[in-house]
Formats: C-alpha cells, sequence, structure tokens
C-alpha cells in the first residue's frame, strides 16, 4: 500500500533519480520553439507565514532549496493571498474571483464543493491551451454535491473544473476522512470495508481522542479530538477504509513521487502542476528523516522537509532537461500560526524564530501577515534575479497566466488583472488596491496605506490560538511605508484618506464582475 512503502525519505532519492532518467520525453530546452508555452509549477505552502524561509528572515531551520529560487529568480516583499485562512486563498487563486463573492470559508471535510463547475478557472484555462493539468496535495474546497459516498468515484471535484489528474488529502490532515484520493477515487479501499464519515454523530467503533488520549501522539485540543487515525485524532469521525488510511509522516514523499509520475508523463504537451503541500499545517507530522532538523520541534521540522521537497522536484526538472522552460511559483495560502489544535510545542520552541518576520498577525488576522506571505518566482532566462516591492495579490494569478500562455479562447471573468510583467519583474507596477480578507472581515490596501473598518461585533483576540484578530470597534487605519508593524492607528489624523480607502473598498465589494467582467477592472485600477 501507499502508506507502507515510504520507510526512509533518503532510501526514495534513488527511485526519484530513476523516474527522471525515464520518460524522457521531446519537451526539453532544446527541442522547444521559439515562443513556447512554459510549464508552470505553483508550490503552494500551508500556513507558511512570511518569515518562515531563510531569505525572509527565519532563525533556527535552514531552507536551501527555497533560498536557491529566490537568488536565482525574483523575491516579492509585498506580496499577498487574498484571505488569512486557506479555503478562501484556494478559491480566489484557481478562480481569479475573491472569495467573499461565493461567501467562500473555511470548510469541512464533507463539504461540496464550492466553485462552480460553469465558470472558467485557471486549470480549465490552461487546458483550452494545450496545457496538461494536474493538483497534488491538500484539497480543501469541497467534492461532491452535498451528500458523498466516499465509496464510489466522488463527483463535482478537481476533474470538473480543468484537472486532467488529481492526488488529494480531500479535505485539511486534521479532517476525516484521512484517506488520499486519486482521480476523485479514494487509494486502496476495501469495499468489504466501506468508509463512513459525519461531522456531528461518532460512527464506526475507532477510538476517539476525547476518550482515549493515551493513544494519541499528540494531545489535542477539544475541537481536534474526535476520531483518531495514525495516533493522532482528528477533527469529525470517520469509520472504515482501514487499508487506506494515511500515515502522516508519508506525505511528503508520497505527494513528491505522484508529481514526479505527472510530470515525467508529459512529453508533447506544456503542464500545470498546483503542487499544493500539507506541509507545514497541522498535525506537523514530518518524516523521521527530518525530526532534530530544525531547533523548533515539529513546526520547525515540517518547513525543513517542505524545503527538501521543493529540491527535489526543482532536481527532477533539470535532469529531464526542464527547467530553462518552466515557471516556477513559490508562495503560500496565507500567514502562519503556531497554536492551532495540537499540543506540539510550536509557541514554546521559536527561540528567535519569527513566523511572521517584522509585521503584526498571523492566520485568521486583519494585520499584514494574515496575507502578506513569500512569494518567489523563478524563470530561468525569462526573469532576472532581484527582489521587488510591488503589490501583488494572488486573484491575479489565472489572467497573468492566460497572458503568459496567449490565451485567446477563454473567457475570464472575476477579479483577476493582467500583472504578469510584474510577476516576471519586467515592471515594477503594483497593484493600486488590494483587499485583504480575514477571520472577521475585510481590509483593503494600496502601496502606502492600510484600512481595516470597525466591526464592533468581532472578537479582538483569539484566544485558542492566541492571536489578535485585528478588529476594534473604530476604524483603523495604518501608514505602511512609515509604520510596516501597524502599530500607530492614524484614521483621526487622516480622514481624507480614510474615506478614499472606504469609498474603494465599498466599489470594489459591490461590483460583480460575473455579470460584469470589465467593471472591477476599472474599478480598482484608479
Amino acid at each position: 500500500m501507499l502508506n507502507k512503502c515510504w520507510c526512509s525519505h533518503s532510501s526514495i532519492i534513488f527511485l526519484l533519480l530513476f523516474i527522471a532518467s525515464c520518460n524522457n520525453g521531446k519537451n526539453t530546452v532544446e527541442e522547444e520553439s521559439e515562443g513556447s508555452k512554459p510549464n508552470i509549477i505553483l508550490f503552494y505552502v500551508d500556513d507558511l507565514g512570511y518569515g518562515d524561509i531563510g531569505c525572509y528572515g527565519a532563525k533556527g531551520v535552514n531552507t536551501p532549496h527555497v533560498d536557491s529560487l529566490a537568488r536565482q529568480g525574483l523575491r516579492f516583499t509585498d506580496a499577498h493571498c487574498t484571505s488569512a485562512t486557506c479555503t478562501p486563498s484556494r478559491y480566489s487563486l484557481l478562480t481569479g474571483s475573491y472569495a467573499f463573492r461565493n461567501n467562500a470559508a473555511i470548510l469541512p471535510g464533507d463539504a461540496p464543493l464550492i466553485i462552480d463547475t460553469e465558470k472558467e478557472t485557471l486549470p480549465s484555462m490552461a487546458q483550452k491551451n494545450g496545457y496538461a493539468t494536474a493538483v497534488v496535495g491538500k484539497w480543501h474546497l469541497g467534492l461532491g454535491d452535498g451528500a458523498i459516498d466516499w465509496n464510489t468515484r466522488v463527483s463535482p471535484g478537481p476533474s470538473e473544473i480543468g484537472f486532467d489528474y488529481s492526488f488529494l488529502l480531500p479535505a485539511t490532515g486534521d479532517r476525516v476522512p484521512c484517506v488520499y484520493m486519486e482521480n476523485q477515487k479514494v487509494v486502496g479501499l476495501d469495499t468489504a470495508d466501506p468508509i463512513q464519515v459525519d461531522y456531528e454523530t461518532p460512527v464506526g467503533n475507532l477510538p476517539l481522542g476525547s476518550a482515549h488520549p493515551e493513544l494519541l501522539k499528540v494531545a489535542a485540543d477539544e475541537q481536534h479530538s474526535n476520531t483518531i487515525i495514525n495516533g493522532i485524532s482528528r477533527i469529525g469521525f470517520m469509520s472504515g477504509g482501514t487499508k487506506a488510511h494515511w500515515v502522516d509522516e508519508d506525505f511528503s514523499a508520497v505527494l513528491l513521487e505522484k508529481a514526479m509520475t505527472f510530470m515525467g508523463k508529459q512529453k508533447e504537451n506544456p503542464f500545470f502542476l498546483f503542487f499544493s503541500f500539507h506541509d507545514i499545517h497541522v498535525p506537523r507530522m514530518p518524516h523521521a528523516d527530518f525530526k532534530g532538523k530544525s531547533s523548533m520541534g515539529s513546526r520547525g521540522d515540517a518547513i525543513a522537509q517542505m524545503d527538501w521537497t521543493v529540491g527535489q522536484v526543482m532536481h527532477f526538472l533539470e535532469k529531464k532537461g526542464l527547467k530553462e522552460n518552466t515557471l516556477v511559483i513559490f508562495t503560500s495560502d496565507n500567514g502562519p500560526v503556531l497554536d492551532d489544535g495540537y499540543a506540539d510545542r510550536a509557541k514554546e520552541l521559536l527561540g528567535e524564530h519569527r513566523p511572521s518576520g517584522h509585521f503584526r498577525g498571523g492566520k485568521y488576522s486583519a494585520f499584514e501577515a494574515g496575507t502578506r506571505v513569500p512569494t518567489i518566482a523563478y524563470w530561468p532566462g525569462h526573469i532576472a534575479p532581484g527582489e521587488s516591492g510591488a503589490l501583488l495579490s494572488q486573484v491575479d494569478f489565472v489572467r497573468s497566466f492566460a497572458v503568459l500562455m496567449k490565451d485567446t479562447v477563454t473567457q475570464i471573468h472575476g477579479d483577476s488583472q493582467d500583472m504578469l510583467s510584474t510577476l516576471l519583474g519586467k515592471s515594477n507596477k503594483g497593484k493600486d488596491y488590494i483587499i485583504e480578507e480575514s477571520m472577521f472581515g475585510k481590509a483593503i490596501r494600496d502601496k502606502e496605506w492600510k484600512y481595516i473598518p470597525a466591526n464592533p461585533d468581532a472578537p479582538t483576540f483569539m484566544e485558542n490560538k492566541s492571536m489578535e484578530t485585528g478588529m476594534s470597534d473604530q476604524d483603523q487605519l495604518y501608514h505602511l511605508s512609515k509604520d510596516p508593524k501597524e502599530q500607530k492607528n492614524v484614521a483621526a489624523q487622516y480622514p481624507k484618506v480614510v474615506e478614499r480607502l472606504r469609498d474603494r473598498l465599498e466599489k470594489m465589494v459591490k461590483t460583480n464582475p460575473l455579470a460584469s467582467p470589465t467593471a472591477i477592472l476599472t474599478n480598482s485600477m484608479h
């Protein structure tokens, strides 16, 4: 079985190199015609903060492979996901629309697919332009239509929104069902042991973390104390599928092998690979090969594991002769979080490391570190090494990639704008405005200012996360060019700036780009 065969990361290097040496197709730099469409790899790391990578100031963990991408590529210092939580950012990334337009929020593990299969997406647009498309890793965008039978092919899912191939963790590592899905079917399922999932009522006879804490590898809070799989209690209840259960420590190796197999099969067409990491989301269970690789316990070790995985993919591209014709984007789905349900001592072992860098907040928060994430663009011969302070948002990847692919067939609706020149370092001009969603509201940025509307009904602090929400009963305005740490609220001193940003936010929120695809471009570019 998949989850039994990965004894050591070091032991799979030979296998990965073997894969790299096989399937040597025609898709090499020498054989590419001038102006050919590049392959695109999007590394999407989970819960990785602005300061969690060496080239962004990390302490206590080494990230040589990601640092190498930054050294040879373009490192952005003001690039953002669209939301301080995962599902909304993923929705925006793949659809080119802000998640609030679909009321997208963090999903339970049995939620229906939240992306409209009738709308164009990043993968469907790539398909129309001759790309082979794949998603490997964490999904958390819902599957099926609301009544999932996990024992059959679940539809709709990735294939219905444009992915030719998918190998998924259906939701997240801390939620049931704890099985892999390949092309929307559970991998290794024994039909005599059917899966049942319930997020309200216990099912089956698997032990629960709340009743059997002595069985746990790591203690969990009440929310994460339901069904135990692989010695870890999860959110939600599950029965059956015993032979298909994953082993958390094997995530990186299993996902890496699937990604390489997909890339190795692409001989004629360019490919788009959405490599959606589980690292460094909870439960943080790095493979034994990475334990002790940092001074920060399992969270730091998971960062080291993620970095190694990036390095293996890049080595694969080099061995295949694909490196020169592949655009690589490395980024994160939201800011960092330390205490997120499991007692893994992430906060206690920080030392001098600052996951948010010098910014305030983190995952869930309206402050800057909620959405300002490490972002690197790498494409040899096309992107000059350097640093960019341009204001960017992941909502623009859809339209930017469409321009890169020379798309002439896709009607792209939504909030996405063409920022390709900035992404490739050909221009220093960033966005005029971006919206930053958080757990409890929306903020708006321009290059110099940040406005967070008053929200007296929202908490100012989440005790269970030890985190500021960024909310207040008063309007907040921060002069980021002078106060990047958001320490001084200057709303009272600059009422005209507050009014301008409030009006802009209201216009951007009210504009319906699905009905009028050019309206949001007009409203947000001035």
